[in-house]
């Protein structure tokens, strides 16, 4: 699973961004139509895998592949392809009604949340310059409590060892989740009532997060992209100083294999990796609060714009379902719409963005766009599961 789930996030991106584009026709109305949409989107996934796959092997990521030789080399290029395909598969079977909610979305989370639960109990043990210390943040608290006689100076490591996941980042996960779920509930319900049925009638909700998660699945789908393209190049060309502008990385300590970026472009579009740093490179840390928070209100922006979510397309929905806003002229409503919805896309992706870098700056588990997905995710489910309920006449979630 070395390439996870993004083949398959870009792909679904750049078919929506044609089809909103209209450089591809789509009548989402039309099964066969919406079905043949959806095939060539996986079709498309696949070939994504494949030459991300070639890439990784013949760049020398598992090796040279000189040394490798052309057997193992198709074997691992295989295997990446094969675990594509079955990403696609587990994504099917959700969306065919199997389960819940998307797999795309499912398998986001989850990879998140298990980063989460592993750097707070991991008993994996890394060599320091205090000693060994284990990996996981609350098994390092207990372990650095029972075996320091000092139990102050013990505290302190565990709240703040650099490095490693500490107490403190720990901390930060739980509050960003708080304050992510707590602005979850801005909303502005736009009464709306059926036209020929008298007493039919409900609210339009607008939330703050209107787009949901998607700008920052866009932003970092864009970041991630990147980011493997600089460090490929800059592993086979380390000296080239073009190469260098797109970003320099190095290895992460104790994480053979992992890098991280330390100079050029790449460099500016990730977070302060501590406090220090955020205060010595206060320009890394205002081009870097700049790029996240544009990029997302702009990506929110422009999503309700291809995606079928715009003042316009609303309209027409509610239109077609024989709805009008109670108090409006019917010749009315697109102007309401306007005047709410891409206000509440814009804040909501820079909502989305600031949130993000808060929790960045905070050193929150799993970065801070990590964390607003896996929140945004899981609140989904919650309003999912509680539907269901309902549905089914079960009563109160809880």
């Amino acid at each position: 699973m070395e390439l996870g789930i993004s083949p398959i996030v870009t792909s679904g991106l750049v078919m929506q961004l044609l089809a909103g584009a209209r450089l591809i026709e789509v009548d989402q109305s039309k099964p066969e139509e919406k079905e043949l949409f959806a095939g060539a989107q996986k079709l498309f996934g696949l070939i994504i895998t494949l030459g991300q796959a070639s890439v990784y092997v013949f760049s020398g990521m598992y090796g040279d592949w000189a040394d490798l030789g052309a057997g193992n080399a198709f074997l691992l290029v295989v295997q990446l392809l094969f675990a594509g395909i079955l990403v696609i598969v587990w994504d099917e079977l959700l969306q065919k009604g199997y389960g819940l909610g998307s797999g795309i979305s499912l398998f986001i989370a989850t990879n998140i949340c298990e980063t989460i639960i592993w750097k707070s109990f991991s008993p994996t043990t890394i060599q320091t310059a205090s000693g060994t210390q284990y990996e996981g943040a609350l098994i390092a608290l207990i372990h650095l409590l029972v075996t320091r006689t000092d139990k102050v100076r013990a505290l302190r490591e565990a709240f703040y060892r650099q490095n490693l996941p500490n107490v403190t980042n720990l901390l930060a996960t739980v509050v960003v989740f708080a304050i992510v779920i707590f602005f979850q509930g801005f909303r502005v319900d736009l009464p709306v009532k059926h036209k020929n049925q008298r007493g039919a009638g409900g609210t339009y909700p607008i939330k703050l997060f209107y787009t949901s998660n998607i700008p920052i699945i866009l932003q970092t789908a864009l970041v991630s992209q990147f980011y493997f393209i600089s460090q490929l190049i800059y592993r086979r060309f380390p000296s080239n100083p073009l190469i260098a502008m797109m970003g320099t990385w190095k290895e992460i300590e104790g994480y053979s294999g992992q890098f991280y970026p330390v100079g050029g472009f790449a460099y500016y579009i990730s977070p302060p990796r501590t406090l220090t740093e955020l205060m010595l490179d206060p320009f890394h840390t205002i081009f870097y609060l700049t790029f996240v928070l544009g990029t997302c209100a702009i990506f929110s922006r422009t999503w309700i714009e291809v995606s079928g979510s715009s003042p316009k397309d609303v309209a027409k929905q509610l239109r077609d379902q024989n709805m009008v806003m109670k108090g409006h002229r019917e010749s009315s409503l697109i102007k309401l719409l306007y005047r709410y919805i891409p206000t509440a896309a814009a804040f909501g992706g820079l909502c989305i963005g600031a949130l993000s870098v808060m929790a960045d700056f905070m050193g929150a588990i799993g970065s801070g766009t990590g964390i607003l997905l896996a929140v945004t995710i899981i609140y989904q489910y919650f309003e999912l599961f509680a539907k269901e309920a309902q549905d089914f006449g079960v009563g109160s979630f809880w």
